[in-house]
């Protein structure tokens, strides 16, 4: 709730809020302080009431009248005392009117007791009493209705004590009551503003804090906004893998640090099988799905440093860090296996599902991914032109080479040539081969 904490129309004539919300919500919040301030003013105010029995044993020597006023004296400094650990104990109980009034009662009642008890020190008393209307209104925290009625007994106890055991001439009574009067006014004021003040800096704390939730909340929500961008901007929509967009930021990260550190970088290139009659037949519904389910499965066998990354239409194309062709190999007949294994099942309808699979490395001399990805897509080519459903290897150099031949590169010596002239032909002109969509 925002105000205008300047505006004198949101508090009323005691200095608070008229929204009665604000204020208990006000009050909440300074009961920590209430309760340190009521228990310091207590404690001060019991030493200094046994401090004046020092001027009593002056006034009256150590008679009996003495010792009363020093027994009177130690009751009400112990009932303080007791309020002030009741308040440490239960910070609640600054705020209540019943404990705060009760020390107010208390510490007027015993001042006003010295007046018969030591009628000579009328002036004193006066000074005494003036000091005690002063600390009710600037150090009790009590509300501004009972610091008046408080004062007013203060004043009326005054004037019947005076009246009954010390009279005073016409004017010098008058006179203490327009200094009583004159206290009490420039007190109120006074409290009356500070209230205000205080709780105008709690308004414009409060709104403050408001304004700083409503910028947190929109800063958070910008974040969100931004992080569901960056994702889409990085995530195909539909498999949720990454789009060729980023794979290619990635897997070239991947060949420079292969480049660097002379370590090993292969690539795959998975197509999935009949992918067109799946839509032909079934609808693009459940060609979505397969394409779903086709790519978590392969991701499920993938390791933790390789990508993945949808190519385009029914293809997906897989960065393998730290993996020579054997290694690719593998990890590709699991990809393989792990596709056929189960059908896909939806709505009565049953598809068997398969990928082909076509694997390169990316050489040493080779300063981009486009040399490895062509050789990568004519295996896959040229396993498609086989039958599909199979690992084709193609090591530089050389034709394909379907899984379960060894490529040259880890052939033992003698058998490069052998499997070479095994191995079909494969786009010799080395063009870049016709996407399939």
């Amino acid at each position: 709730m925002a105000t205008n904490s300047g505006d004198g129309e949101d508090f009323d004539w005691r200095g608070e809020f008229r929204d009665p919300a604000r204020e208990a919500q006000f009050r909440r919040t300074m009961r920590a302080h209430d309760a340190c301030q009521l228990r310091h003013a207590l404690t001060i105010g019991a030493g200094l009431f046994l401090a004046f029995s020092l001027t009593d044993y002056y006034l009256l020597g150590a008679g009996f009248d003495f010792h009363v006023l020093l027994g009177m004296r130690v009751i009400v400094a112990l009932g303080l005392l007791l309020l002030a650990l009741a308040a440490w104990r239960r910070p609640a109980l600054a705020q209540a009117p019943l404990p705060v009034n009760l020390a107010c009662l208390l510490a007027i009642s015993g001042l006003l007791l010295t007046i018969p008890l030591r009628p000579d020190g009328l002036m004193m008393n006066l000074a005494s009493l003036v000091a005690t209307s002063m600390a009710l209104y600037l150090f009790i925290p009590n509300r501004t209705p009972w610091m008046l009625a408080s004062n007013a007994y203060l004043s009326g106890g005054l004037i019947a004590s005076v009246l009954l055991w010390s009279p005073l001439p016409g004017g010098e009574l008058a006179n203490t009551l327009l200094l009583l009067g004159f206290v009490n006014l420039l007190c109120w004021m006074t409290v009356t503003r500070l209230h205000r003040l205080q709780r105008a800096q709690f308004a414009s704390l409060v709104d403050e804090r408001s304004a700083n939730r409503r910028l947190a909340a929109e800063i958070e929500e910008h974040n969100q906004l931004e992080t569901r961008l960056r994702h889409m901007a990085r995530t195909d929509e539909l498999t949720g893998i990454t789009n060729r967009r980023r794979f290619f930021e990635l897997a070239e990260q991947e060949r420079r640090r292969a480049h660097r550190d002379g370590t090993p970088l292969s690539l795959c290139m998975v197509d999935i099988d009949h992918f067109k009659d799946i839509n032909d037949l079934h609808g693009h519904a459940i060609g979505d799905l397969a394409l779903t389910v086709v790519a978590a499965r392969c991701q499920s066998v993938l390791r933790e440093s390789d990508i993945i990354g949808r190519y385009g239409g029914e293809e997906f194309v897989i960065a393998l860090p730290l993996a020579n062709l054997v290694t690719a190999r593998e990890i590709a007949e699991r990809m393989r296996d792990a596709v056929c294994r189960q059908p896909l099942e939806f709505n009565g309808v049953t598809l068997a599902l398969s990928v082909t699979v076509g694997i390169s490395r990316v050489e040493d001399s080779e300063t981009s991914l486009d040399p490895g990805l062509l050789r990568a897509d004519q295996a896959l080519y040229t396993g498609k032109a086989k039958g599909r459903n199979c690992v084709m290897v193609r090591p530089p150099g050389l034709g394909p080479t379907r899984l379960g031949s060894t490529p040259s590169a880890v052939m033992p010596s003698g058998a490069g040539a052998t499997a070479a002239a095994a191995a079909p032909a494969i786009d010799p002109a080395g063009g870049q081969l016709p996407r399939r969509f």
